[in-house]
């Protein structure tokens, strides 16, 4: 028998299915405009992958933006405690948990048993979210998976002031008709985020170790940025991006 976490974001969906013992399937996808639709199909594929049916199928549990509206979810949980929970199951020490997706941050406290103690978001601006690096990249005629490997290669310090989505778009134009290096502004946009992530952050009682998860943490140049602003080790693992839908499927193993 198995159990299922989905976690449907504003930019992508992720799908976790657990058995008793372990993790044995996750996948990504695309929200696209069909949210509905794209849950349909992400439980449609582990189904086919799995080789299984329905019926040996416990529980599904949803979070993040589209929880809501997935007609097959037997329940709903915030997106906050699916991550404490997702994270706390992969690396127990961990304390505070930075998550940036497309849409929003939050910074998330929690303590041994993956309980959360306090959380802060930032759901009202774009400014510190994926959606900052999204128009970054589309500004500087690039992909956001190439962000962090162009950042790197930066060797002049650029300032960007702008704290609005809109604003900065308007400011990384300015810098490069002023001859700025492309590298040079992308590494002024991850500080910039990450400047933001530090007031964020200002707002709790945070310790270490901290952990960053999210989309945007597979940007090694945010990671790096995030890294040097708190001056502390930043973790990120490898399966990052799916914590959200991992938590929401360790809850309904729990049933």
């Amino acid at each position: 028998m198995y159990d299922i976490g989905i976690d449907l974001g504003s930019r992508t969906s992720k799908i976790v299915v657990l058995n008793k013992q372990s993790l044995v399937y996750n996948k990504i996808n695309d929200t696209g405009v069909n949210p509905k639709e794209t849950s349909k199909k992400l439980l449609q594929s582990a189904l086919k992958d799995l080789k299984i049916d329905k019926n040996q199928i416990n529980h599904i549990y949803t979070t993040g933006y589209g929880r809501n509206i997935v007609p097959f979810s037997d329940k709903r949980i915030s997106e906050i405690s699916c991550h404490a929970k997702g994270v706390n199951h992969l690396i127990p020490e961990v304390r505070t948990i930075i998550d940036i997706g497309g849409q929003d941050s939050k910074v998330i406290l929690v303590n041994k048993s993956g309980r959360v103690l306090d959380f802060a978001m930032n759901d009202k601006c774009a400014a510190g979210t994926g959606k900052f690096l999204e128009v970054t990249a589309t500004t500087l005629e690039t992909t956001v998976d190439k962000l962090g490997e162009l950042s790197n290669k930066s060797t002049r310090v650029v300032k960007v002031n702008s704290t609005c989505v809109v604003f900065a778009e308007s400011e990384i134009i300015g810098l490069i008709a002023d001859g700025k290096n492309k590298t040079d502004i992308i590494k002024a946009i991850h500080h910039s985020i990450a400047k933001r992530t530090k007031n964020l952050l200002a707002q709790l009682h945070w310790q270490s170790p901290v952990i960053f998860t999210g989309g945007v943490a597979r940007n090694e140049g945010m990671v790096k940025a995030i890294s040097e602003i708190l001056d502390i080790e930043i973790f990120t693992p490898s399966n990052s991006v799916i914590t959200g839908a991992l938590g929401a499927a360790l809850f309904a193993r729990e049933g």
